[in-house]
């Protein structure tokens, strides 16, 4: 079979207006789409005839608007089946015939409108008093300038900042995806608990000379008021306990076993605070080891030196949230109606401030940043006298409203089988235009191109669900309080394609994605990214590694593979996005003023997007777990040869259950619609077996997630050889054996329901 040259993914136009038409005066569809991408993909040829495959990415035929003369729109190549990459992935030798063929004959039912005029006279009063209603929200009051209307921000009244700010967009994308053409289209309200700072800034005063400082190192005011900024206001941790704190203050660094260990040996006081730098493990995990060790408060900053460049970030404060994920008054069931409701202002029994780089280096003594040269990281002399701080934290909680948006496109073959793709909307201050330039409008242009072709008579084998999430800087809250009230998606969700934060810097392109979906993205950087965008052919910089935003719910309570595509800069350290620092300027004019990053992360998230909802048996190689297990006990101190024999036997399974059944049910001839349905759901719940039950405050429950791109072992085996408690390391071992065994019985009842047995394979 070819591969048809008439099948694309083309970006046609990117408007964006970067001097003018950056300055909206509202959100109007039109001054909105000058802000995002125009896509449009033409798959309808390649949906016609039969062994198409892949899909190819022709050059923008217009050149950006208002952006740099030479700035050319890359040409990428279509993407070919399947080829396993070597090195990393070791795969058996593929087989030549190993092709998607499928090919679906348009219905004339799809093609042609019952009744047109009615319906259009029907859709078209329900838009009008859609926009009535949008309208209210976003009109710019006559002669505003730049910024959108819930831009203008006032600091007195800081419990509205984040629902004003995100009201508005979700409305937006409400009418959008609707006129687009996504079927039920709605939003979804969730009253939850939020922590909100109060009207006064925190403080952290050093009690010895009495220097009292805000947390980005500037001085308290004393005297008269001054007014406050909405960056000093919004410098807290969401869900810290609240109060005055006074007590010694400790440097722990990164707040590991050994550093911890070091500052017991020291001293017996109770009111100890730490100094803790953000990053090499999740924030939650470093606080519950500072409960243990008897600490009170924590000041936690962002060492420069771990940064990916020198930044100017010395200065600035950020936020940070306590909350492991959804609505606290409702811990693990939704905020509906009728639900109890639990009074949890505080998560955590410290007080927890983050606080800017240059205020830390106030507080251990030491000299200025330097201007150039090495970067020294920061670490308290070895002769300092420890001080005595007074940390002062207020917070408040309310119950505010977020707001989800879901629209639907409908599958054909398998409409009960869903793929998820996700991004958020809103942001900590509100500043919900960076949100629109990022996730949600890479979301909508996709959707774009899918529904043209839709409306042409084309469908998808599996439904898309659209979700654009509400409260994700507070805990993911969105995404966990509509997860826990879908029962349905956990025997029908299939994969989660994640667009949370597709460009926060100028870096290379990073994909995370889960050991079933490494395969996939591997191919897809190299066919569409690596030999195209700057003339070379590196290796694709793909891992599974644990992350922050709304993939969190998808990877560990539903244990479904994930992917997503990030352009960042590379950092020295892991979970330093943890950290909330304000934005002073657009994304669009500071990281991507021309949108290629944008329409960089558009091509390969839709080309995910397409082989997960199209190829009738879904892309995931469960050969990548298996090594991905073997690889990770063979680098553990822990591993014992019963776990290493019982990985091997869960290679030997999965290799031939990839090669014996998933490569001839890609054969129209041999293909049995019922065997490949049961077939793809094995594929779909085989990292369901690596889920554990109560893992470590911070750490995934979902095992085959690294904590960093370094890890050489599983996380819970990690965390237990560091406690040095016997008791805990036979648990977790227990727990790594019990999951290997699951998967391989998993995948043996898969090969009984096609009546083969590995054993006879010689």
């Amino acid at each position: 079979c070819g591969v048809n040259e008439n099948g694309y993914l083309n970006l046609i136009k990117v408007r964006a207006g970067l001097s003018g038409s950056m300055h909206s005066q509202g959100l109007d569809k039109e001054e909105i789409q000058t802000a995002s991408l125009e896509l449009e993909w033409d798959m309808e040829k390649e949906l016609e005839e039969p062994c198409a495959d892949g899909f190819q990415l022709e050059p923008a035929e217009n050149r950006i608007a208002g952006g740099s003369p030479g700035v050319a729109i890359p040409e990428l190549d279509h993407i070919e089946p399947s080829v396993s990459p070597h090195g990393r992935f070791e795969r058996l030798e593929e087989d030549p015939d190993y092709v998607t063929h499928f090919t679906r004959p348009i219905s004339k039912g799809q093609r042609n409108s019952v009744c047109p005029v009615v319906r259009y006279l029907l859709v078209g009063t329900a838009l009008f008093v859609l926009g009535l209603i949008v309208g209210r929200f976003t009109r710019s009051t006559p002669g505003s300038v730049s910024a959108p209307p819930w831009l203008d921000l006032q600091t007195d009244i800081c419990y509205q900042l984040f629902s004003s700010a995100e009201d508005p967009v979700a409305l937006y994308l409400l009418r959008q995806w609707t006129e687009l053409g996504l079927t039920d289209v709605h939003l979804v309200n969730y009253s939850v608990l939020l922590s909100l700072p109060s009207s006064s800034p925190n403080t952290i005063t050093v009690k010895t000379s009495g220097q009292c400082f805000y947390p980005n190192r500037q001085p308290c005011h004393t005297g008269s008021p001054q007014p406050t900024s909405n960056n000093q206001l919004f410098s807290f941790a969401a869900y810290s306990a609240s109060g005055t704190l006074e007590g010694e203050m400790f440097d722990v660094q990164y707040g590991n076993i050994q550093d911890l260990s070091k500052a017991n040996a020291s001293t017996n006081g109770t009111n100890k605070i730490a100094l803790l730098k953000l990053g090499q493990a999740p924030l939650l995990y470093k606080l519950s080891l500072l409960v243990e060790a008897g600490f009170a408060g924590v000041l936690t900053y962002v060492d420069p030196c771990d940064l990916p460049r020198q930044e100017d970030l010395q200065s600035k404060a950020f936020s940070i949230t306590l909350n492991p994920g959804g609505d606290p008054s409702t811990p693990m069931y939704p905020s509906i109606a009728g639900s109890y409701r639990e009074l949890r202002a505080d998560l955590t029994s410290l007080l927890v401030q983050p606080i800017s780089a240059s205020l830390a280096r106030e507080l251990l003594s030491l000299p200025e940043f330097l201007k150039k040269g090495h970067c020294i990281p920061l670490a308290a002399p070895a002769t300092q006298v420890r001080k005595t701080i007074v940390l002062t934290i207020g917070t408040k909680t309310s119950y505010k409203t977020i707001h989800n948006v879901i629209g639907y496109l409908k599958g054909a073959t398998n409409p009960d089988r869903y793929v998820l793709v996700g991004g958020r909307h809103g942001s900590w201050l509100g500043d919900a235009m960076n949100e629109w330039s990022g996730g949600a409008a890479v979301m909508t242009q996709i959707i774009t191109s899918l529904t043209i072709q839709a409306r042409k008579g084309w469908q998808p084998d599996r439904t898309t669900v659209f979700c654009s999430w509400g409260g994700s800087e507070f805990g993911n809250i969105g995404s966990f309080e509509w997860g826990e009230n879908q029962v349905v998606l956990q025997s029908n969700a299939v994969a989660y394609i994640s667009l949370h934060h597709p460009v926060s810097g100028k870096g290379p392109l990073h994909s995370v994605a889960s050991p079933s979906l490494l395969q996939l993205v591997s191919d897809i950087h190299k066919k569409l990214l690596n030999c195209t965008r700057r003339g070379n052919c590196t290796g694709p910089n793909v891992n599974s590694v644990q992350t922050s935003g709304d993939v969190n719910f998808f990877a560990n309570h539903l244990a479904i593979p994930t992917a997503e595509f990030a352009f960042q800069e590379t950092s020295k350290t892991s979970f330093l996005s943890e950290a909330f620092f304000p934005d002073n300027s657009s994304v669009l004019e500071t990281l991507d003023p021309s949108f290629s990053l944008h329409e960089t992360v558009a091509k390969v998230t839709g080309a995910a997007i397409l082989r997960v909802v199209s190829d009738p048996v879904l892309p995931f190689y469960p050969l990548d777990i298996a090594l991905e297990i073997q690889n990770k006990l063979k680098g553990g101190e822990l591993s014992s040869e019963e776990l290493l024999q019982k990985a091997a036997s869960l290679r030997e399974s999965t290799a031939f259950f990839q090669s014996e059944m998933m490569r001839p049910a890609n054969d129209p001839k041999e293909r049995d619609p019922s065997h490949v349905r049961m077939l793809n759901d094995v594929l779909r719940d085989l990292e369901r077996s690596f889920t554990v039950p109560q893992p470590p405050p911070g750490l995934y429950r979902n095992i085959l997630y690294n904590l960093n791109v370094h890890a050489t072992e599983f996380s819970i085996l990690k965390d237990a050889q560091d406690m040095q408690r016997q008791d805990k390391m036979n648990q977790s071992l227990s727990q790594v054996l019990n999951a290997i065994n699951s998967a391989e019985r998993l995948i043996r009842s898969g090969l009984e329901l096609f009546e083969n047995d590995p054993t006879q394979t010689n």
